[in-house]
């Protein structure tokens, strides 16, 4: 199974309406790909990241348009730099040969700003608010307006070995104690996790924020915060950072390293994202009988956590000569059935929740409970055109967790998200 999030979580550059500029050479042979044969049914471009059974989906979907219009699966490239930076080049110099475009949750505020993307509206709109989750669809919306349809959606888990660990801890200090503690017996200990400077470092301090109740933005994203709780959380980062219980890679760690070294026996507890479960039943299925899943810890006992979503958003670009063909390929590719689909092929979790009920599900998704749970009640990064430039400060700020100084650190990331509100002081 292909990983969603590991080649979805990488450091992304900041590129605005300047790389027009640079588009303009590339607009000729681009929009050649989104031309029409003549006389026969419009071609609808979908350019999406790497999905490994999406083609399938697409030929269903050609299926029931019956000749109306004809989808291309153009596949993105892997890294969601290369994804972001090809779709900006493309739309800043409004390129009529994208048509339906594969968003990360954290890009959609931006294009919507950006007037790249077609608001839904009527039927469509209807249709894709109809029984999905709550918590991607929060990603979908600007300003109070639908802009895309949750595709598919993703949440990290806490996988701990079940012969070291009785019960999964419930808080972070918990974990931390209970796996100073295996240390000191001799065994397997450490909790591993992302703490690279990228987007998984990002990803991990907005969950244990949320989790603290710390707002980082205002509720309209327009104002730098950094609460007590974003200072809490600051401070739980720190302590786990200096326990002794990571590994000494883990200021440069990424997901899949993670996960390897996870699978070689070396952790006690693992945060990461789904995709672990059917990598370590293939490459080590006598230590995957041990290995069990939970929601992950919080930071007060009695209160959960709350788990910040990844996932992709399907958004009908501004400049499509097709846009009444796209919205309808578009819920064709994010219907229930495909959704289902892509969660048993390509262990994408669903949006739709009535999917997760399905049979099918089980024994693709044993864990489909928990991550349910977590979607129920989920973290979503801040909502804001200006993502891409926080997620940048923050990660820098933020690297390494060990030189954390919880409220000068704080102090240091509101005037810095301050500045990438407006722009300032963030090197493209």
């Amino acid at each position: 199974m292909t990983d969603p999030e590991t080649a979805r979580h990488r450091r992304r550059p900041v590129v605005r309406l300047g790389a027009a500029a640079a588009a303009l050479a590339l607009v000729a042979p681009l929009a050649a790909c989104g031309a029409d044969d003549a006389g026969g049914p419009p071609t609808i471009n979908l350019y999406y990241p790497p999905e490994q059974n999406l083609q399938k989906v697409v030929d269903d979907c050609n299926a029931q348009a019956q000749g109306r219009y004809e989808i291309a699966y153009r596949v993105l490239p892997r890294q969601a730099d290369d994804q972001r930076v090809q779709m900006v080049r493309r739309l800043a110099a409004e390129d009529s040969g994208m048509d339906l475009l594969g968003l990360d949750v954290t890009w959609t505020q931006e294009f919507a700003s950006a007037d790249w993307i077609r608001e839904w509206t009527g039927q469509d709109k209807a249709e894709v608010e109809q029984g999905t989750l709550a918590g991607p669809l929060d990603t979908a919306r600007y300003e109070d307006k639908l802009y895309a349809a949750p595709k598919n959606t993703n949440v990290q888990l806490l996988w701990y070995r079940k012969d070291l660990v009785p019960q999964p801890p419930t808080t972070w200090d918990q974990m931390i104690s209970a796996a100073q503690q295996l240390k000191d017996q001799g065994k397997p200990y450490q909790v591993l996790t992302m703490g690279a400077q990228y987007e998984g470092l990002v990803v991990l301090y907005n969950t244990l924020a949320e989790s603290a109740g710390g707002k980082i933005l205002s509720d309209d994203g327009k104002k730098a915060v950094m609460d007590d709780g974003t200072v809490r959380a600051l401070e739980q980062l720190k302590k786990f950072a200096t326990s002794g219980v990571t590994s000494p890679s883990f200021s440069n760690a990424t997901e899949d390293p993670v996960r390897l070294e996870f699978q070689s026996g070396a952790g006690a507890f693992q945060v990461n994202w789904p995709f672990v479960y059917p990598a370590l039943q293939e490459a080590n299925p006598e230590l995957a009988k041990q290995v069990g899943w939970a929601r992950i810890p919080g930071i007060d006992e009695g209160t959960p956590s709350k788990v910040t979503i990844g996932g992709v958003n399907l958004a009908v670009s501004s400049y499509s000569k097709h846009p009444e063909q796209s919205f309808e390929a578009a819920r064709c590719i994010r219907s229930a059935e495909h959704q289902k689909f892509s969660a048993i092929n390509d262990g994408v979790p669903p949006t739709i929740e009535a999917v997760f009920d399905d049979p099918e599900m089980t024994e693709a998704y044993p864990m489909k409970d928990t991550i349910l749970e977590e979607l129920k009640e989920p973290a979503t990064r801040p909502l804001t055109p200006a993502y891409q430039s926080i997620s940048t400060v923050m990660s820098a700020i933020l690297s390494p967790p060990s030189g954390i100084r919880p409220q000068q650190t704080a102090d240091e990331l509101r005037g810095a998200i301050a500045d990438a509100l407006q722009s300032k002081g963030v090197l493209p």
